[in-house]
């Protein structure tokens, strides 16, 4: 099983002393987010979690802590680190300080564990084709050598952008093929490697691999461990993705992304994040009376590595 921390929240910017708990007592509770009395408890055990995938925008507030978790479990970083400023994303570090931190990430997990996410990439006035061109060659002149990959992905539409973000320019086919080339190019001349994510569109001319940011093999690569051959089924449509587990929540997020699929609204989320107790098993709230509360079915997909015998 793998186990995400950071799909529906920025778990590690906003609430890494409950996460480190949630490893230290062995266990995590989930609520569906569809059907909130049902709640899933996961056991943080190494034997079944073949691997801890990360996601955040700011990983200052877990680097002195981590080893905590990458000495037992295998693990895989996705740093983001966009060419938006506060006017966008208005909760996160600046790109000189995000890029500052990842170094220091680097220095204790080492940057076959990291992947550059360059996500999601989308237009406005401000934000042009131009300015991503040279703000993302800026970036990869500094992260060159020091990341496994670049991934990125373009925005998607929801329709609650439409009132979040009325400054999003909707993008064309002919404007995804001109970011996907400006990426491609400017990445293959860092000697970064570079994949979508979200996509069954092919811009391999580029120079760009295929969809699956959380592939086996990228997680096995990282860690120098065997999966068994499985179906990557995706998350969504367009992803390509071993299924994983996430254990955040909707609405709790406090960057204030403008193009945010995971929040409300930011408000919604300042009320959520105000019922977090870093002691509880839930990110949010505590378990209720008459919650069904069920243990996951945890099965590992690694390849179990037959005993060498001892020649005598």
């Amino acid at each position: 099983m793998i186990l995400n921390v950071g799909g529906r929240t920025d778990i590690v910017q906003y609430y890494t002393p409950w996460l480190l708990a949630r490893f230290r007592n062995g266990y995590v509770m989930v609520r569906n987010p569809y059907d909130p009395h049902h709640v899933t408890r996961y056991d943080l055990d190494p034997a079944t979690i073949d691997g801890v995938v990360f996601c955040s925008k700011n990983y200052a507030p877990i680097l002195p802590y981590i080893g905590e978790i990458t000495q037992r479990f295998h693990t895989y970083f996705h740093y983001t680190i966009t060419a938006y400023g506060r006017d966008i994303e208005p909760g996160v570090p600046s790109i000189e300080e995000s890029i500052d931190t990842l170094y220091k990430l680097e220095e204790i997990v080492g940057k076959n564990r990291i992947s550059w996410r360059y996500d999601p990439v989308l237009l406005t006035k401000e934000y042009t084709v131009k300015r991503h061109a040279e703000t993302f060659s800026r970036m990869a002149d500094r992260l060159k050598g020091h990341v496994d990959r670049c991934i990125f992905s373009f925005v998607e539409l929801y329709r609650k952008l439409q009132f979040n973000f009325p400054d999003l320019i909707p993008l064309t086919d002919a404007d995804m093929d001109t970011l996907a080339m400006v990426l491609g190019t400017v990445a293959g001349k860092a000697g970064i490697p570079i994949q979508s994510c979200g996509t069954d569109t092919d811009y391999s001319r580029y120079g760009i691999g295929p969809s699956g940011c959380m592939t086996l093999s990228i997680m096995g690569r990282a860690n120098g461990i065997r999966f068994r051959r499985l179906q990557h089924n995706g998350m969504r449509k367009g992803c390509h993705c071993i299924e994983s587990r996430d254990i955040g929540a909707y609405d709790t997020c406090l960057n204030g992304c403008k193009y945010c699929y995971a929040n409300t609204n930011l408000q919604k989320a300042v009320e959520t994040h105000c019922l977090h107790d870093p002691a509880s098993p839930l990110l949010i709230g505590h378990p209720e009376k008459g919650d069904i509360v069920t243990s996951a079915r945890q099965i590992s997909f690694r390849v179990k590595e037959s005993p060498q015998l001892e020649l005598l």
